[in-house]
């Protein structure tokens, strides 16, 4: 027989779960936008090359910036699929309940050093800003580029908090938000 869920975590679970699928879609509509302008860019720029035998000035600083973007944007979309590298030899020795607080633990962890490194990130974004630097050929503030490495990270940051709550209220361990652990029965098994 499996025990049921208290009925105080369902509104924090559909809370977190909608946050989840907002960011979801937000992080995945950039990133395929970034894409598709890197791969619009870098074929302009060659045409341009050999059709007209010149380069578009600014398609390398473009792609530097979209470079930096799916970087930054992505490491959120890894976190959520549950495709980060992680080493796992102690983990996977543990029994389901034990992975489930293991993976809270480092999930809010992983979490806190994110919030940390993204307000690092925006200090130096501050600073950058400071300095008053553009772009040589194309004129954009070089802080522009760096938006998104504090972005990034506090996105991140969400998506690992969030996975942490999901392992809290859940009675199996999660690698990311929508992601079970593989190795881990369904809730639907009784334990």
């Amino acid at each position: 027989m499996t025990r049921q869920k208290p009925t105080w975590l369902k509104p924090i679970q559909r809370v977190t779960d909608a946050l989840g699928r907002l960011v979801s879609r937000i992080e995945s509509s950039v990133l395929v936008a970034a894409i598709l302008l890197m791969a619009i860019n870098t074929m302009a720029n060659v045409i341009g090359r050999f059709a007209l035998g010149e380069s578009l000035h600014f398609a390398e600083e473009v792609n530097r910036i979209l470079i930096v973007l799916v970087t930054f944007a992505g490491i959120g979309y890894a976190a959520r699929e549950g495709r980060h590298i992680r080493m796992s030899a102690f983990y996977d020795l543990l029994p389901p309940q034990g992975r489930r607080y293991l993976m809270l633990v480092m999930a809010w962890t992983t979490s806190a050093l994110l919030w940390m490194l993204s307000y690092y990130a925006f200090l130096y974004v501050q600073g950058v800003y400071g300095t008053g630097r553009v772009l040589p050929v194309s004129g954009i503030p070089v802080y522009w580029m760096y938006l998104w490495v504090p972005l990034g990270f506090a996105l991140t940051a969400l998506q690992y908090l969030l996975t942490g709550i999901k392992n809290l209220v859940s009675r199996q361990p999660y690698l990311s938000t929508k992601v079970v652990d593989r190795y881990a029965p369904s809730e639907d098994t009784p334990s």
